[in-house]
């Protein structure tokens, strides 16, 4: 696996897997970055759980797996030898990390399995995302005042990450807009729904204090890719390419001011 190797080994993978998460947790207090990127490689192995799986069923076997990790863990229980289920382990004995959450991102990713129609796509955002942006939030000492917040904010970088990421979900034979829509017209949609929830989000954040504002980065982010699905020359089979400077930019100054 390719990996930086000035960074230590989760940093490695969160760089690696989620750039844009570990842009955004480079803005937490040193002590908590490692927790956090035990969090971020936690979500990155329940969304792989459907792309190394043939079929539902298995990827409902993979995510019963690490269902079982965070319950052995939560009752101490030998950590099982994996590179992100020993230190995710390690971080629920020791307090770090919450098993609620964890389990919540569980089940926010069986919605996927149970099928992409049967369930809104801001609904499967809000029990990922969402809920992973709340428990980065608490990681980093943020009162439960500003929960919904985060996860309003969290949602919307979910919803739009899956937009910018159309092109590869066709690839992959799935479809989150709601069936028998016109695509664009469907996107659109979402991008506006999206953009009304960030900026809930953010008037909930007002008053987040900036020890706490990685929490809140990725919604820099989600501006960022739901304008652009609403701005004219976007398509929905387009490939969005990669990060820009522009990106990294916007997060940078934001998380420097100590507020998204």
């Amino acid at each position: 696996m390719d990996r930086n190797p000035d960074l230590p080994g989760l940093a490695a993978f969160a760089r690696q897997h989620d750039p844009d998460r570990f842009l955004c947790a480079l803005f937490a207090p040193p002590a908590e970055r490692e927790t956090i990127f035990t969090l971020i490689a936690f979500n990155h192995e329940l969304a792989r759980a459907r792309e190394a799986a043939r079929e539902p069923m298995m990827a409902m076997i993979r995510l019963q797996w690490w269902r079982e990790v965070v319950e052995e863990a939560t009752v101490g229980a030998s950590p099982r030898r994996h590179e992100v289920a020993a230190p995710l382990s390690a971080a629920i004995r020791e307090g770090r990390l919450e098993p609620a959450a964890l389990l919540a991102m569980v089940e926010g990713r069986e919605m996927e399995e149970v099928g992409e129609d049967a369930v809104p796509l801001a609904e499967r955002m809000r029990a990922t995302a969402g809920v992973m942006a709340a428990e980065t939030g608490r990681v980093l000492g943020a009162a439960e005042a500003f929960m919904t917040g985060l996860r309003q904010v969290g949602t919307a970088y979910g919803i739009g990450g899956t937009l910018r990421s159309l092109a590869a979900l066709a690839a992959q034979k799935r479809g989150p807009l709601p069936p028998h829509a016109e695509p664009a017209e469907a996107a659109r949609a979402l991008a506006r729904d999206g953009l009304n929830l960030l900026e809930a989000g953010r008037r909930g954040l007002a008053s987040l204090p900036a020890r706490a504002v990685a929490a809140a980065l990725p919604g820099v982010l989600a501006g960022r890719d739901l304008r652009h699905v609403l701005s004219p020359a976007w398509q929905p089979g387009a490939e969005p390419g990669p990060r820009g400077l522009g990106d990294r930019l916007v997060v940078t100054w934001a998380g420097w001011r100590g507020r998204a």
